[in-house]
């Protein structure tokens, strides 16, 4: 029985090792099979590939006789003609890519206008030193306009402005330019430093007559009725110039009557209506929320801002960074890939303490003059810049400050100035715009006074003279 038991055990033993080994050949044979399927697949793949390419080579060769549109997409920008001719002012003027005969005869032209600028400068100093001081003048004028880059013309322009016409200021601002393109001219390099001094004391005689203006409007109670009409009047009058620097055609009645009674205007479009009403709302905004914080002004404010001023012309794009590339006259403002970077770098600055520390005045003409460098939106930076520059003002006790829209070639040509290095005019005229916002306030708050007098009037910058004072003249540039 026992023996009978052995036996059995031995042959299932038998039976579990022939079982073991068939699977174990089982299991190769599959493995095998893989193998050959893979290559397979692989020579397979190598083959269409080979065949794909010879294929589209084949196509390629025959397609070459199809017209063009039966296979592609083709995106025109302009028209088929070479040339766009037009003749207006405000077109672009688009003419074919130019060949050796055309760049020969534009460096012939424009070696021409040098030579015409050189000649008009001999003849200005030739009238300078025989006494003609009107025809000397209109000479250098011209020679400026021709050659608005030769450091030779800025320079001696400066000279006659600083010896004959007693402006300093408006002399220095051309020696330095003339420096901006020839940074070792001699000429222009002595002039600058022996007129810097000067300017810089009269920058600051300048910012202390405005901080003692803003100091005596701050005296005036809040409830003076004068004071409540003057701030009601010029409310008005901020959003008509500041619309009306962009190209809106509303009259200041017109303006008032859209934001106090939201009353559409006959015959004007929808945009114009919707700009004003956007302004209104952006600087009640900034009134309610933002004058009265104490704390860093971050991006999210600048966006809610123009949200609100864009919120009515193009609510898509308000509060929105802009995705696309602009063109603003001669600047092309960085791309759009950048404007987070610029924004957050921007920001930084703004809130830093060597900023807080400017002067008010010159604190708020940067913020907009870097602003708007950005150009951080498709459409309003012009206008946010400036609710930002009012608003950094309003929180150091000054009232927003009016540029008006008469003076809108004066704006946009020290942005231009500034885009080349020297942002002091600009600020010049900032402080300009802030004491004359100052005049007004005050005035209509004097006993005598009857009502405000007319902003439209065009009595800025009537003989004078002042400046702004930047202690580091690439300041900017280091920020």
């Amino acid at each position: 029985m026992l023996a009978l038991r052995e036996q059995c055990i031995v042959f299932g033993d038998r039976e579990l090792v022939d079982m073991k080994r068939r699977a174990v050949g089982e299991a190769n044979a599959a493995m095998t099979a893989n193998r050959i399927i893979v290559f397979l697949v692989f020579v397979s793949g190598i083959s269409v590939a080979v065949i794909g390419t010879w294929l589209s080579q084949y196509l390629r060769g025959s397609m070459k006789e199809l017209p063009d549109h039966n296979y592609r997409h083709v995106f025109f920008p302009l028209p088929s003609e070479g040339t766009l001719n037009v003749y207006d002012d405000g077109t672009l003027d688009v003419a074919l890519p130019r060949n050796e005969l055309d760049y020969q005869l534009e460096i012939k032209n424009s070696a021409a206008t040098i030579a015409e600028a050189l000649t008009s400068l001999h003849l200005a100093l030739e009238m300078k030193l025989s006494g003609k001081q009107k025809r000397a003048i209109k000479l250098f004028q011209h020679a400026v306009a021709l050659a608005p880059r030769h450091p030779d013309v800025l320079n001696h322009y400066g000279e006659f402005l600083e010896h004959t016409q007693n402006n300093v200021i408006k002399a220095n601002e051309y020696y330095v330019r003339a420096l901006s393109y020839q940074p070792n001219h001699e000429g222009a390099l002595i002039n600058s430093q022996r007129t810097a001094r000067v300017v810089e004391e009269l920058d600051r005689r300048m910012l202390r007559r405005i901080d003692e203006k803003r100091n005596a409007l701050a005296a005036i109670p809040d409830n003076n009725a004068a004071l409540i009409r003057a701030k009601k009047e010029a409310y008005f009058q901020h959003i008509y110039h500041t619309v009306g620097i962009e190209g809106n055609t509303m009259n200041l009645a017109q303006t008032r009557a859209i934001v106090e009674t939201r009353t559409a205007v006959a015959g004007k479009s929808i945009d114009e209506h919707n700009e004003i009403l956007g302004l209104d709302a952006a600087m009640k905004y900034i009134n309610a929320t933002l004058v009265n914080r104490v704390g860093s002004i971050s991006i999210k404010d600048i966006l809610e801002i123009h949200r609100r001023v864009l919120g009515h012309v193009d609510p898509v794009q308000g509060g929105q960074f802009r995705r696309t590339q602009v063109y603003v006259g001669g600047h092309v403002p960085p791309g759009p890939g950048d404007i987070h970077y610029l924004m957050e770098e921007f920001a930084l600055w703004l809130n830093s303490e060597r900023a807080i520390r400017m002067h008010p005045v010159r604190y708020a003409a940067l913020a907009h003059y870097k602003l708007v460098h950005i150009h951080p939106f498709s459409d309003g930076n012009g206008r946010t810049s400036r609710l930002l520059m009012n608003m950094i003002l309003m929180q150091a006790g000054y009232p927003p400050v009016i540029i008006h829209k008469q003076h809108r070639h004066t704006y946009y040509e020290n942005l231009q100035i500034a885009n080349t290095g020297d942002v002091r005019p600009f600020v010049r005229f900032i402080a300009e715009c802030t004491e004359q916002t100052l005049d007004l306030f005050l005035w209509a708050t004097s006993e005598f006074s009857r009502q405000v007098p007319a902003l439209s009037q065009d009595t800025l910058f009537t003989e004078r003279h002042n400046t702004i004072a930047l202690e580091d003249m690439n300041d900017f540039n280091a920020d």
